[in-house]
């Protein structure tokens, strides 16, 4: 009796086991298909996003940033007003990240630009000239990107602009990686400063002074070759030259 039982619950314990293998193997299937349709999706909505980004930077470079609408970017990407809508939140949001492609250039340009530095004040004057003879290239585009809509927040813009672009930020290190994912000015100056602080630089307690007046000082030059006042060249040589006086005044070494 006993051994007749032993007999039949093993055979129902080895039924239950091959059920549970044959469910774990169409579970394991199933997600497998699951994750390769998943991938596609992503790979055509990254396919679908760039035909409209790019079609905006045409639209940007030929009529400038005001000339973007949203009808002339579906009627060159070969898309309806309709399906921009269902990868972009607004017109905002596409202007945004087909101007962040235009600072392409500086993000690759930093790192060969930044490494002679032998500390974080050095570096951080190169940061700013390297980014001043970039950004005076094409004010209107970086006044988009970094004052225009200082109401809103564009940090996840900005995140989701390096998930869609990531070789952007090959061969950066990590401070110049965390401080380009800021799409505020302020925090990312900020980022620059701290480093500062640390190595004995500047005092603490008046970094946010500091911060603002290098900020405003360089809004008020980037507005004025936006306005033509000044020339490419020029423009260059006083920021840098009101910058450097800047913290010369609160630097302690």
């Amino acid at each position: 009796m006993t051994y007749g039982y032993i007999i039949y619950y093993s055979h129902i314990k080895a039924f239950y086991l091959l059920f549970r293998i044959g469910i774990c193997g169409i579970i394991k299937k199933d997600l497998e298909e699951m994750v390769i349709i998943m991938s596609r999706r992503d790979i055509q909505r990254k396919r679908t996003m760039t035909f409209f980004i790019d079609a905006a930077r045409e639209i940007i470079e030929k009529e400038g940033i005001k000339g973007i609408s949203i009808r002339k970017v579906a009627d060159k990407a070969g898309f309806n007003s309709a399906t921009l809508y269902n990868y972009f939140e607004n017109l905002d949001h596409l202007i945004f990240l087909a101007a962040m492609r235009y600072i392409k250039d500086y993000v690759q340009a930093l790192p060969e630009y930044i490494k002679e530095a032998k500390n974080s004040f050095e570096k951080f004057l190169m940061i700013w000239e390297c980014f001043c003879k970039y950004s005076f290239k094409s004010p209107e585009i970086y006044y988009s990107i970094f004052f225009a809509h200082l109401d809103n927040n564009f940090e996840n813009y900005v995140i989701q602009y390096y998930n869609l672009f990531p070789e952007d930020l090959e061969n950066l290190t990590e401070d110049l990686s965390t401080m380009l994912l800021r799409h505020n000015i302020y925090r990312r100056n900020m980022i620059t400063l701290k480093d500062c602080i640390k190595e004995g630089f500047f005092n603490e307690e008046e970094i946010s002074d500091l911060n603002e007046l290098v900020l405003l000082t360089y809004e008020g030059m980037l507005f004025r070759i936006m306005k033509g006042k000044d020339s490419f060249e020029e423009t260059v040589y006083k920021t840098m030259k009101y910058i450097k006086q800047i913290v010369k005044s609160y630097q302690l070494l």
